[in-house]
């Protein structure tokens, strides 16, 4: 049976790759925006877990002999609200601006889907605390890394110049790099799509 990856995110691409999984990459096809507008009633958790399906479906049901993984990650501050991938840079040095000096949570889901149901899932968090960050420095990162941070919900990639806006990290590094990678292998290992 094959793996496919409902994503295009180079950062779950890197970390499957990394780990040895042999698996295709294709974009869900889902419309994001459309779909938030319809669960926003949902806490981080349960709309990236919606959002994680969505995605396994959506593919399964173009591939159903396929093992399909959707992810999708959310940024909750700690007053609840859900932020979303910037879509402008004034738009990400407002999140940025947000997020200084205070914790938020970053919440990674991944659902597995199988002739077009969801056979596995689970979701991680990570208490990510921001440094206060200086309007200097939030201009300056922003020059370095717009707009390949349009992307990235919480305005940061983790692995490169992203690291600069945190404190402390509290949780798996793979959660924040948006899939909760060690409960991904342990799954395909128990259905022997990986040496154990």
């Amino acid at each position: 049976m094959r793996i496919v990856l409902a994503s295009q995110s180079a950062s779950r691409r890197a970390m499957l790759s990394a780990a040895g999984v042999p698996f295709e990459a294709v974009s869900a096809g889902v419309d994001e925006e459309a779909a938030k507008a319809g669960l926003r009633d949902l806490n981080a958790r349960d709309l990236a877990d919606a959002l994680a399906e969505l995605k396994a479906l959506r593919v399964s049901g173009r591939d159903p002999e396929a093992l399909v993984l959707g992810s999708d990650s959310v940024v909750a501050l700690e007053d609840g609200t859900l932020l979303d991938k910037p879509e402008t840079r004034a738009q990400a040095a407002e999140h940025l601006r947000l997020m200084s000096g205070k914790r938020h949570e970053l919440v990674s889901a991944v659902v597995i889907a199988e002739q077009c149901k969801p056979v596995w899932r689970v979701v991680d968090r990570a208490k990510m605390h921001v440094r206060p960050l200086s309007d200097a420095f939030i201009e300056t990162y922003l020059d370095a890394e717009w707009p390949a941070i349009a992307g990235c919900v919480g305005c940061y990639r983790i692995e490169g110049p992203g690291a600069q806006l945190f404190a402390r990290i509290e949780g798996s590094q793979f959660t924040v790099l948006g899939l909760p990678l060690l409960p991904v292998l342990d799954y395909l290992r128990v259905r022997g799509m990986m040496p154990s």
